[in-house]
């Protein structure tokens, strides 16, 4: 009867990939369990067959493997499964298995694997499916992206393990990969049931190594706060370069910025329609954070409305509707496809929340520096950027400060190896001190170092990457930078201070995030840092005296002395929001729709590359090294199967 097994496994798999909802599955499943029950009476199986050929040669073909079937002498034992398996599974971002695999594929994860997050990088599932093939008191070592240790991926694969009977018991953070590729790797060991034996974390012994790759704490997420709820949004996403104007775009899609004013030119009423657009790199390379680049924005109007701008309709369904139209057939791609003209994900709630103000607290979503900064509340902000809706200083000096940088970097994913803050688990998870909103002495603190900072990047010609590289480099000793750390200092005792924490001391060195080979690294400045947890002192406190980290094995950097003179008195922002006049709602009927209007609409909406890097800040708390043997990880060549 083997073979009649296989022949149900392979169409349960058909009826799941047949269709998009279980209701619809199920009806197939059983239109094809009764094709098996016809094979099973006359032996003619060619229904089964068909659907079989189907399934391995449609536009995304699938080739199903059951464990079980294939190896009846592992998993028909007492205990059954694998003693131990070995893999390097292949990366694949979450957003990336489906147009890959297509829709059916993901589902199919989920369905497999319960707890686990559609955004989850595909190792996960890979994780997961290996300590489900070995047997108790098995084991498995796999190697992965050092995504594995963060956010819904994390939560995906070692989350569930770690709370389900598995326990890590050595974990190698970060491996440069020895191939051509510029890749760096985590390599992680789990034992399917307790663990007696030293636990090995980056080569040193630790009590315990956490779904996060960390010697203490707990493997779950903190809560989301309900004071946090709607205080903080992604930027807006376009989803189109045919939206934009561009003559920095080497694509040639884009519209250039003399077409864009001969429009203008042509009816004034076009300018209505474009607005200021600026994304995550403007905002870490320009000292003045400048734009450079316009969008066309025709909110959610339908296509009738739209089209009372004849002149940029002609634009965007010449290079938009186009690129539209070869999306992919699921929701995302449905609803783009109908409504070409608008863009890709709309932000309303955003736009509502900074009516009435004139600027707003931004930082690059992906970045190798954590740096905030103030942007006008008139220019439309990208995806590439996350906006908390306030124009306090105090907000500024809160999340700028060395507690919550210890606390997004640690909680936060990456791509590819930069930092990735995301609002859900960086911001909406950040217990912020009392009044952190309002506190005056926040707000003087904040206001002291952001002007100084701002004139510093305008004096130097340098965006926040670069000044954020020189903060922390410990060979960087320019009067300038001194003065930056120190007002780093001034404000992180702010901070510390209204969490009643005035006994924890404000002393920095520079400590790398992990350790490093010189010989092949170098002491360099641009050494970045890592987007996975660094063991750090229990209450953290920042910033600025200084020697170089023993672990270089360098001579220490002379120390730093404190300015000359008192911190700068605050000056007017070095770089204030452009004026802008009053652009008209994206919701509101067009002129040409609404013969008259008179109310006076709202605005329309409106550090670095992660090889090893020194970072400016607290000592981190090393556990001490202990001799014992090590576990190595063979590389069994190609990807197992899911």
């Amino acid at each position: 009867m083997w073979w009649v097994t296989c022949g149900l496994w392979v169409i349960c798999v058909a009826a799941f990939f047949g269709a998009e909802k279980d209701k619809e599955r199920e009806l197939l499943r059983r239109d094809h369990l009764n094709g098996v029950n016809g094979w099973k009476k006359t032996g003619l199986r060619g229904e089964v067959e068909d659907q079989s050929d189907l399934l391995r040669k449609g536009e995304k073909p699938v080739y199903p493997f059951h464990w079980e079937i294939e190896f009846p002498e592992v998993f028909g034992r007492q205990n059954p499964g694998f003693d131990a398996m070995v893999g390097n599974p292949p990366f694949l971002g979450g957003s990336s298995i489906s147009s890959n695999f297509g829709p059916g594929m993901l589902q199919w994860l989920l369905a497999l694997h319960s707890e686990s997050h559609g955004n989850a990088d595909l190792v996960a599932h890979f994780y997961r499916r290996a300590f489900s093939l070995v047997r108790k008191d098995g084991m498995f070592g796999l190697i992965a992206t050092n995504t594995i240790a963060q956010g819904d991926t994390r939560g995906s694969g070692l989350r569930w393990i770690c709370t389900h009977g598995g326990e890590i018991y050595t974990a190698t953070r970060r491996v440069k990969w020895p191939g051509l590729a510029a890749v760096v790797v985590s390599v992680v060991h789990v034992k399917r049931g307790e663990w007696k034996a030293p636990r090995l974390l980056d080569g040193r012994e630790v009590p315990l190594i956490t779904a996060f790759l960390f010697h203490k704490g707990e493997h779950g997420d903190p809560q989301r706060l309900h004071a946090n709820d709607k205080l903080s949004f992604k930027g807006s996403m376009v989803y189109g370069l045919g939206f934009t104007f561009d003559d920095t775009d080497k694509s040639g899609t884009a519209t250039s910025l003399a077409e864009m004013e001969r429009l203008k030119a042509k009816n004034p009423r076009n300018a209505e329609r474009i607005f200021p657009y600026i994304g995550g790199e403007e905002v870490n390379t320009s000292p003045t954070h400048t734009h450079h680049r316009y969008v066309i924005n025709f909110g959610e109007m339908t296509e009738e409305e739209a089209r009372c701008w004849p002149d940029l309709m002609t634009i965007v369904e010449a290079k938009v509707k186009p690129e539209r139209d070869q999306l992919a057939d699921n929701p995302d791609g449905r609803r783009r496809k109908t409504y070409w003209w608008q863009w890709g994900r709309y932000t309303p709630a955003l736009f509502r929340a900074i009516v009435g103000l004139d600027r707003v607290l931004v930082i690059a979503r992906v970045s190798n520096a954590f740096a905030f900064t103030f942007l006008s509340a008139r220019v439309v902000l990208n995806e590439k950027i996350v906006v908390i809706p306030t124009d306090k200083y105090s907000s500024f000096c809160a999340l700028q400060a060395q507690v919550h940088q210890v606390w997004g970097r640690f909680f936060n994913s990456s791509l590819k190896d930069d930092m990735q803050y995301t609002p859900s688990d960086c911001f909406e998870t950040f217990p912020f001190p009392p009044n952190w909103q309002t506190d005056p002495t926040l707000e003087a603190a904040g206001n002291t170092y952001y002007q100084f900072r701002a004139d510093l990047m305008v004096k130097n010609n340098e965006g926040l990457t670069k000044t954020y590289n020189r903060f922390h480099d410990p060979n960087e000793q320019s009067p300038d930078i001194r003065t930056l750390r120190n007002l780093h200092t001034a404000m992180d005792r702010a901070v510390l201070a209204a969490y009643g924490w005035t006994d924890i001391p404000t002393a920095c060195d520079f400590f790398l995030d992990y350790e490093i080979d010189e010989e092949t690294w170098g002491d360099k400045k641009n050494l970045p840092a890592t987007a996975g947890p660094t063991p750090f002192a229990t209450k953290c406190s920042p910033a600025c005296s200084t020697s170089t980290n023993a672990a270089t094995k360098k001579k220490p950097s002379p120390a730093h002395s404190p300015p000359p003179n008192p911190p700068p008195k605050p000056k007017p922002p070095a770089n204030p929001p452009n004026p802008a006049p009053n652009l008209p709602n994206p919701k509101a009927p067009p002129p040409c729709l609404t013969p008259t209007t008179t109310d006076h609409p709202p605005p329309c909406p409106p550090h670095l590359p992660r090889f090893p890097r020194r970072l400016h800040r607290p000592a981190p708390v090393r556990p001490q090294t202990a001799a014992g043997p090590s576990i190595g990880l063979v590389r069994a060549g190609q990807a197992a199967r899911v």
